[in-house]
């Protein structure tokens, strides 16, 4: 935000430090002007009118961005999300979980053939297939989620 006279940012702390001496010039000005009140006068005329703070201390608020502020999505493309494909899920009670060993088998709720979920964070995002790549186990998305039927599962 600027005050358009000068090109640097205006410090929130300097229109902070102003407004709180204004406030205490204008205090000290009214305590040594004003007479003291007698004991016979009620305590509200003895206080002077209160004036709106927001019109000192706060200014206006601009309609555009400050400097150096940019609405573009770069800002978040190096933040770390999770990323997990789910082949499928089972509920197991604990004294089948200790008698696993190397070699056992596990049965999913998941069918052969169908799609795996893809989770960001927790949150499905879309669904695809394995595939293998050079060796390595890979994933082809076949589907993605659109925003609105996310919030739709979100609802069910």
């Amino acid at each position: 935000m600027t005050d358009g006279t000068q090109d640097k940012p205006v410090d929130p702390m300097d229109d902070w430090a102003s407004a709180l001496a204004e406030q205490t010039s204008a205090e000290q000005a009214t305590s040594t002007a004003a007479p003291a009140p007698s004991a016979a006068a009620p305590a509200a005329q003895a206080m002077p009118a209160a004036t709106p703070a927001a019109s000192t201390v706060f200014p206006p608020l601009a309609q555009e961005a400050p400097p150096g502020f940019h609405n573009d999505i770069g800002m978040i493309l190096d933040i770390p999300v999770q990323l997990t494909v789910e082949l499928g899920r089972t509920k197991v009670p604990i004294k089948n979980l200790l008698q696993l060993a190397q070699g056992s088998v596990v049965e999913l709720d998941g069918l052969a053939g169908e799609p795996m979920d893809v989770l960001v964070n927790g949150y499905l995002i879309a669904q695809g297939e394995v595939v293998v790549v050079n060796d390595k186990f890979g994933i082809r998305l076949t589907d993605i989620i659109t925003p609105s039927e996310r919030i739709r599962k979100l609802n069910k």
